[in-house]
């Protein structure tokens, strides 16, 4: 127990003084320069942490034991257990995770991945017993228990159940005896530790603590540009230390942020800092080393800032009614105004502190203000206000996120109400998006962000900017079940914003196919790929808010139709308008070749688009509201599918190889493109958009116009089309495969709510269909072939035990899930997320499923050529708005493209066609005549007479009859040969027995005569 001896008499000077501030202050400048730093800090571990316990004893003795006494009127340990047995503590948590520390998450009842819970809390919880996430911790995290909108149900464990009453700080007031103001005493506090953290003068003090002694240290601050080897290195040339000196200097630096290197005059610690400053081997690298000389008294206060700050943090655990007096001290405005508060002053000059001085102050923060939903939503409306200058703090900062304020993002965005009262007041989601966009200055001349030129320091900025879309995504993760006129207007602005954002990434890293010497440099592309990838959740987030209200959905659906026509307005390609001619149709279009000029695999604005016109088919809002839309005012279809075409077009002439000299990174882009983690609003969005093309405009001119992209139009209008063909390039084989099979997509592919009338599970169970049709699979490898939603979930689970069955593993392998017979006729050879290493393994396996679905069928072979090896399964019905799809299977334009085909095929010097181009177009007539299909392996000409109106159809059921008839006729002469055989072969042998039974008959008859010709005969023999 402390003397009293020892704490009166400040205490006594204390509560008389009519200004506590300079009295406290005079006690602190007398005795923290005598208590802490008191020389050079080397020597062993041992002896260094002899001195911190000794630092430790006597500040708490003589610096804080005062402030103690101040604050509780009485002994310390009596009034805190006094307070603490009064207190009615916060049901939060409130837990700060370490690095590396377990956390859990409920994948039934978080409201989002963010809402973790700490062990003891998880433990006493119920979501123990539901399907739950565990990870690690990067540090610097929360408990979310406690949290009623964090969780959907089980918001508190056993421990943090809130009880019915609750104290005021009133009555916290009347439990402490002292006669000072509880504010004023925290006021003095943490102004001290403010002013002292925040302090940029290295050799004088703020007034009322200066400093006594003249002794200087040389301060090393960490940074992450340098390696521990860099540091070491220097360390030993500029203070003549050891290696072992040296290492313990560079791992004290790299926990706590700074470390005091020499101890002594000014120009003894400027000398060293000199040499560090010009070491060779840390100034190449982008900055030197941070090294100040510092006066030695404001070393002390600072560190006595720090044991301030943490005993702050200490002392309120013990009454909640100290904690909202300390937080109305933080928040409350200074003589300055806005942006005065101690807590605003901490968060403006984040990026000029050191580590420890960070961390210190980020639990204070937590322990405190995030305690509480009153003082929460007014320290994230600071946060919001502050949001762009702390964001380009960041960026000129090289530490780490975690150590950074912005960090604290996470606390208060992930809040639904608080993250809509943030946009609706302080307009945060455009304050993210401009203060993102304003980081990407690199721009070519369209005004498109441009990767290829960053130099390292730029590419260093837009690795940290990254994190401004994570920001952007705790906003959105939770959408509005209700929405105000206020909501709407900033979530509008917001989409505004956003769309300004897509048009820089629309058209970036155009490519031009490389003709006649292979590319000299790969250029860069992994930069834009992040960013789609980056962005890829908060596209479909923003479709998912605009499906929960009809009004924002139609003004968002215009809003990015008009950046769709702007985008369009500023191509340099639609000069030299053309006519096309095929089938008896014409249309009107712009000479544009993929492998001639400049193509581009980014086009978000038309995938946004896209998603936006498949929910106003899901949401019905297209069929309630026409006249509100603009689908005929402003959509010009030729216009929605160009882009999209173009890129597919793209993929089409790599995988024909007519981009080889362009290098691995197009074959890269190709492959991301189609990759798991980028083809929801990519490649699907893309095929998505065809379809809504294709729905609006005449079918012929569609077809045309993909004819036309293909660069495949003059094999098909010509008047002799086999002989063209034949002069065409070999190439044109897999292009020619290629678009029939994005016609067969355009057609089939309707396992989209919206698209299709069917539900979003129904789209998770096709994906897994067709996954195990390959081959049986474990669990973690069926999650990364599906794609996750901003939940990190993929939809598995609701739906794989009713497809599949799960074999357990053997003694040495794992368990695999196997696809159930019964869902085999599901399988569609020509699904669009099969890549070409898929489609080869499935038909390697197509004969097996022919097996189970014929069986002993006698018309195997015409079933085998109609079905393409397995019958085509039936697509899903169309919704209202792209119900027109169905017209491309009759139009003129896809039975001369058919027909061509055919006819090269059936030629006998026919050379040029290939067996898949053949199976493609068989499966575009099986989606016409389903009927035909599905039965003909039984009363054949009574389902043939049902497709007398298709031509090709007819054509090809006579051939497949014809083909069935030979084929009886050519067995029936078989057996017929075999039987004559067969009796030929047992006349012969019944002759040669009567011939053998007569010889017998006749030895028999003339025994005597036999007998005398044998005498006769020896008689000779012995005469001779």
């Amino acid at each position: 127990m402390l003397e009293t001896s020892v704490i009166c008499p400040p205490l006594q000077r204390w509560l008389v003084s009519a200004n506590l501030q300079q009295e406290v202050y005079h006690h602190l400048a007398v005795y923290v320069p005598r208590i802490l730093c008191l020389g050079p800090s080397g020597g062993s571990s041992r002896e260094e942490q002899k001195e911190e316990q000794r630092e430790d004893l006597v500040s708490q003795m003589l610096l804080l034991a005062p402030l103690e006494w101040l604050l509780l009127g009485e002994e310390p340990a009596s009034g805190l257990a006094l307070l603490q047995e009064n207190n009615q503590p916060s049901p939060l948590c409130g837990h700060v995770f370490k690095v590396g520390e377990p956390t859990y998450s409920c994948r039934e009842c978080a409201a989002d991945p963010t809402c973790v819970l700490c062990m003891k809390c998880f433990l006493e919880s119920i979501h123990k017993e539901h399907r739950y996430r565990m990870t690690t911790s990067g540090g610097g995290g929360f408990c979310d228990c406690g949290d009623a909108e964090a969780w959907k149900k089980g918001p508190y464990c056993q421990k943090h159940k809130p009880t019915e009453t609750n104290r005021d700080t009133e009555e916290v007031r009347d439990a402490c005896l002292s006669l000072l103001s509880l504010s004023l005493i925290f006021s003095i506090l943490l102004k001290y530790a403010v002013d002292m953290l925040t302090w940029d003068q290295e050799n004088q003090l703020p007034e009322g603590l200066e400093a006594r002694e003249d002794t200087y240290y040389c301060m090393l601050f960490n940074d992450e540009v340098h390696t521990y080897e860099q540091v070491i290195y220097t360390l030993q040339k500029a203070v003549n230390c050891s290696q072992k000196e040296a290492v313990s200097f560079a791992t004290t630096v790299d926990r706590d942020g700074r470390k005091s290197v020499r101890y002594g005059d000014f120009q003894f610690c400027d000398q060293a800092k000199s040499v560090i400053v010009v070491s060779r081997n840390t100034s190449r690298q982008s900055k030197p080393l941070r090294v100040e000389v510092m006066h030695s008294s404001v070393v002390a206060h600072q560190c006595f800032a720090l044991r301030a700050l943490s005993w702050l943090g200490q002392i309120i655990q013990y009454s909640d009614g100290l904690r909202r007096i300390l937080c109305e001290v933080g928040l409350q405005k200074g003589p300055e105004g806005e942006y005065s508060s101690l807590v605003d002053k901490l968060m403006l000059n984040d990026s000029k502190m050191w580590k420890g001085g960070r961390n210190i102050y980020h639990q204070l923060l937590m322990n405190s203000l995030l305690m509480d939903f009153k003082y929460k939503k007014v320290f994230a409306i600071q946060f919001a206000k502050n949001y762009r200058r702390l964001q380009t703090d960041f960026m000129e900062d090289d530490h780490e996120r975690v150590v950074s304020v912005t960090s604290l993002s996470v606390q208060l965005f992930t809040v639904p109400t608080m993250a809509r009262m943030l946009m609706v007041e302080e307009n945060l989601m455009t304050t993210i998006i401009r203060t993102f966009v304003d980081h990407l200055r690199h721009r070519d001349l369209q005004g498109r962000f441009q990767f290829d030129r960053y130099t390292a320091q730029q590419a260093f900025k837009f690795g940290r900017v990254q994190s401004l879309i994570g920001d952007l995504k705790y906003v959105l993760i939770s959408h509005p079940s209700e929405w105000s006129e206020q909501l709407r207007l900033k979530f509008l602005e917001g989409l505004d914003a956003f769309l300004e954002l897509l048009k820089c990434m629309q058209g970036m890293d155009p490519v031009v196919r490389q003709v006649g010497q292979h590319i000299e440099m790969e250029p860069e592309w992994e930069a834009a790929f992040t960013l789609q990838m980056k962005l890829t959740h908060i596209i479909s987030m923003i479709q998912e808010w605009c499906s929960t209200d009809e009004r924002v959905l139609i003004e968002a659906y215009r809003k990015c139709l008009g950046a769709l026509s702007q985008c369009h307005s500023g191509l340099p390609d639609g000069e030299q308008p053309i006519s096309l001619s095929l089938a008896s149709h014409c249309v009107e279009t712009f000479r544009y070749q993929v492998s001639q000029d400049k193509v581009s695999i980014h086009l978000p604005v038309c995938r946004l688009l896209a998603g936006l016109h498949v929910l106003l088919s899901r949401t019905e809002v297209a069929s309630r509201f026409p006249e509100l839309l603009p689908l005929v005012s402003m959509c010009v279809p030729p216009l929605l599918i160009e882009l999209p075409l173009r890129c597919l077009v793209l993929c089409a002439q790599v995988h024909a190889g007519m981009w080889r000299r362009n290098g691995f990174s197009l074959i890269n882009q190709i492959y991301y493109y189609h990759n798991v983690k980028c083809r929801v609003e990519m490649f699907d969005k893309d095929i998505v958009m065809l379809q809504a093309g294709a729905s609006m405009m005449d079918p012929n001119h569609f077809l045309m116009i993909l004819l036309s992209r293909f660069e495949l139009f003059h094999i098909f209008s010509s008047t002799d089309c086999r002989k063209r063909y034949r002069e065409a390039n070999k190439q044109n084989n897999t292009l020619i495969e290629e678009m029939l099979h994005l016609i067969i997509m355009v057609i089939c592919e309707r396992y989209r709510s919206g698209v299709g009338q069917v539900e979003p599970f129904d789209e998770v169970r096709r994906e897994i269909i067709h996954q195990l049709s390959i081959r049986p699979m474990a669990h973690s490898e069926l999650v990364k072939a599906l794609p996750e939603n901003g939940n990190k979930e993929t939809g598995l689970e609701r739906v794989i035990d009713s497809v599949a069955s799960f074999k357990k593993p053997g003694v040495t392998g794992r368990g695999l899930y196997e696809l159930r017979p019964e869902w085999n006729k599901h399988f569609n050879l020509y699904f669009h997320h099969y890549s070409r290493a898929d489609q080869s393994k499935v038909h390697r396996i197509v004969y097996t499923f022919v097996i189970i679905f014929l069986g002993d069928n006698v018309c195997v072979c015409v079933c085998a050529c109609a079905r393409s090896a397995l019958p085509p399964p039936s697509p899903p019905p169309l919704c209202p708005l792209f119900g027109s799809l169905v017209n491309l299977l009759q139009c003129d334009v896809l039975l001369a493209v058919q027909g061509a085909v055919l006819q090269w095929a059936v030629e006998p010097s026919g050379g040029c066609w290939t067996e898949s181009m053949l199976q493609r177009v068989r499966r575009i007539q099986g989606v016409y005549c389903p009927k035909f299909i599905c039965k003909y392996s039984g009363g054949c000409l009574e389902s043939c007479s049902n497709c007398v109106q298709c031509p090709i159809c007819w054509m090809m059921v006579v051939k497949m009859v014809m083909s069935s008839s030979l084929q009886t006729v050519r067995d029936k002469d078989k057996a017929e040969r075999k039987r004559k055989a067969e009796m030929a072969r047992l006349r012969r042998e019944k002759i040669m027995a009567q011939m053998s039974e007569m010889q017998k008959h006749f030895i028999n008859e003339n025994k005597e005569l036999f007998q005398q010709s044998l005498e006769e005969r020896s008689l000779t023999m012995t005469s001779l």
